[in-house]
């Protein structure tokens, strides 16, 4: 189930109907989809992961969703910027699998990542970018993984 701020909760089925009306009303616009996910430590241990699902039309704004899920397992950095990457592949997997028939292919979602040149996850860029790159999406790091650090950020 995804979240939403204007159509509250709705399933794969509402939000395929969500994303297609939405899309439909401009054809000749020009459309982003957008994965990103973030996570939080939470107080009593375990971490608040929280993926977003962004449908961005260029120049006139967006819609986006959002699911949780919570880990009550102990990590460390590494394994947690891991597990965002895992999360937005497979929400792009899922998203792409229940929009066949749109035309909507993996090369027309970006995959953004909360880790960026500065501070500790600058050692992972490359490998976690490559991951996503050799899943077929493209990938966008800090400062433009505003999907991740800005949306779904929101939500942790």
């Amino acid at each position: 189930m995804f979240q939403s701020p204007t159509h509250g909760e709705v399933d794969l089925e509402k939000l395929r109907h969500i994303v297609s009306a939405y899309m439909a009303e401009d054809k000749k616009a020009k459309y982003e989809i957008i994965v990103g996910t973030d996570s939080q430590k939470m107080e009593k241990g375990g971490y608040d992961f929280v993926s977003a699902l962004v449908i961005h039309r260029i120049g006139f704004g967006g819609i986006y969703f959002w699911k949780r899920e919570i880990n009550n397992k102990k990590m460390g950095l590494k394994e947690r910027i891991y597990r965002e990457a895992t999360m937005s592949l497979e929400t792009s997997e899922n998203f792409i699998s229940f929009f066949k028939t749109n035309g909507i292919s993996r090369y027309d979602i970006q995959i953004h990542v909360d880790i960026g040149p500065n501070g500790e996850t600058r050692s992972m860029i490359n490998e976690i970018s490559g991951m996503i790159r050799g899943s077929g999406y493209d990938v966008k790091i800090k400062p433009y993984s505003y999907g991740a650090s800005k949306v779904a950020d929101r939500y942790t």
